[in-house]
């Protein structure tokens, strides 16, 4: 397994692509998540340099590991649009030399969509699975809240109803043990699918509100709760145990304070449990 650091942690810091490329180096991680919006602000606007940090990363033995971004599935309007944005990060992902783009499938609870709008969701899925694969792209729905993908049942189900090599998914653990799902059952049958993970963890399932999207963004929304992944109410240690050896990346997603000195002892735990499972 491969760790990533996400630069949505530093979502709400001041701090330079370059300082994070240096962070991620100093402590050993293999690469770097970016979030879509902060890859198409570095295009615009700090291009030269950032082609200098990519080469650095390369040089360093490490990489892009995916791109984060939301593509609206849900409407035949917000799709137009989902299409053109889609071509954006698709050409940021070449540009970026990544493989993988990560949407959600949807922003609608899975037991609330109907057999017509599921229809319409697994359609747009499917275009945009054949744009990806036409530049060796994989198209990434991660396990969430309030998606086509929150619970096991609806992931299976949408993944054979789209059909497609290039569906793959993130993998968010947590958000598999809050539907109620057992994480390790889960990757075991998702397995075939599974092209990255998200390490996250949260103190109680009291306190899961704040990973509501709106409350991540807000500069000054909640963070009571976000916990360490040794600390957690989800138990680390069988999942490390499970995909220790797994040549995909795990981002550690850490949307707390401090994010420096957060990551930095969450990759050091991570080594050394990989290191135990290997002994």
């Amino acid at each position: 397994m491969k760790l990533s650091v996400c630069t949505i942690s530093f979502r709400h810091q001041l701090i330079s692509f370059a300082q994070i490329v240096r962070f991620a180096h100093r402590h050993h991680f293999d690469g770097i998540e970016l979030w879509g919006i902060h890859a198409q602000h570095l295009y615009d606007h700090d291009r030269v340099e950032v082609e200098e940090q990519l080469q650095l990363l390369q040089t360093q033995g490490m990489s892009i590991s995916m791109l984060s971004d939301y593509l609206d599935i849900a409407t035949s309007s917000g799709f137009a649009r989902s299409l053109e944005k889609a071509k954006r990060l698709i050409a940021l992902a070449k540009w970026l030399n990544v493989k993988q783009i990560r949407t959600f499938a949807g922003q609608k609870a899975s037991k609330d969509v109907g057999p017509e709008e599921r229809v319409r969701y697994v359609h747009h899925l499917q275009i945009l699975c054949e744009m990806c694969q036409e530049h060796g792209i994989q198209l990434l729905v991660e396990t969430h809240p309030n998606t086509l993908t929150d619970q096991m049942s609806s992931t299976l189900a949408l993944l054979q109803e789209v059909n497609h090599p290039a569906l793959k998914v993130n993998l968010d653990f947590l958000h598999v043990w809050e539907s109620g799902a057992d994480p390790l059952d889960s990757y075991d049958q998702l397995k075939p699918w599974v092209a990255h993970y998200h390490l996250k963890n949260i103190i109680s399932s009291d306190h899961l509100p704040v990973f509501a999207p709106h409350n991540v963004y807000a500069p000054n929304g909640d963070r009571e709760g976000m916990v360490p992944l040794s600390e957690g109410a989800v138990d680390y240690g069988p999942i490390v145990e499970k995909i220790a050896d797994t040549d995909l990346f795990a981002s550690i997603e850490w949307f707390g304070h401090s994010p420096q000195h957060v990551l930095v002892d969450e990759v050091e735990w991570l080594r050394k449990a990989m290191m135990l499972v290997r002994k």
